[in-house]
């Protein structure tokens, strides 16, 4: 199975570590946006879109390139890193998958998990979360990625 990873990692490489650890399962290419090739990811059996979470919101970088995606067809997922936790009500990931599912893409599932964050009045702490995404959330990151690769059926 073909699968890429876009994932825009800024701060302190938690998002990276999650993509790096789904990409071991799914012998994944991890990519950032602008390394990003659009006609790979037509080809692609999986394409998975992650970024850590800023002011409630997936980082505009990986929204951004999504929204310019061509309409296409196959299979996607979303996962996110976030200092805060997520409301449950109001998933982090709820947004992009539905602009991938409007454009053609199967979404069968979504992962997040908490993440080091010394966004602003964090930093006065010296940051929150600070050893995670621990090996707990790695395990959980890399148990999602198998039932990706395992089932066709959602993932949740």
């Amino acid at each position: 199975m073909k699968t890429v990873i876009v994932c825009v990692s800024v701060s302190h490489g938690n998002t990276r570590r999650v993509a790096d650890t789904m990409a071991q399962v799914l012998g994944a290419k991890v990519v950032t946006p602008e390394e990003a090739d659009v006609e790979e990811l037509a080809g692609a059996d999986l394409v998975g879109f992650g970024a850590g979470v800023f002011y409630g919101r997936l980082n505009p970088r990986l929204t951004a390139f999504a929204e310019a995606l061509p309409a296409g067809r196959g299979r996607a997922f979303v996962f996110a890193t976030s200092g805060l936790r997520e409301k449950p009500r109001a998933p982090f990931t709820r947004p992009l998958v539905r602009l991938l599912e409007g454009k053609g893409f199967e979404v069968p599932g979504s992962f997040t998990c908490r993440a080091f964050d010394t966004w602003a009045p964090f930093k006065l702490v010296g940051g929150i979360n600070k050893q995670r995404p621990d090996t707990a959330d790695l395990a959980a990151a890399r148990a999602f990625a198998e039932r990706l690769r395992d089932a066709g059926g959602p993932v949740s």
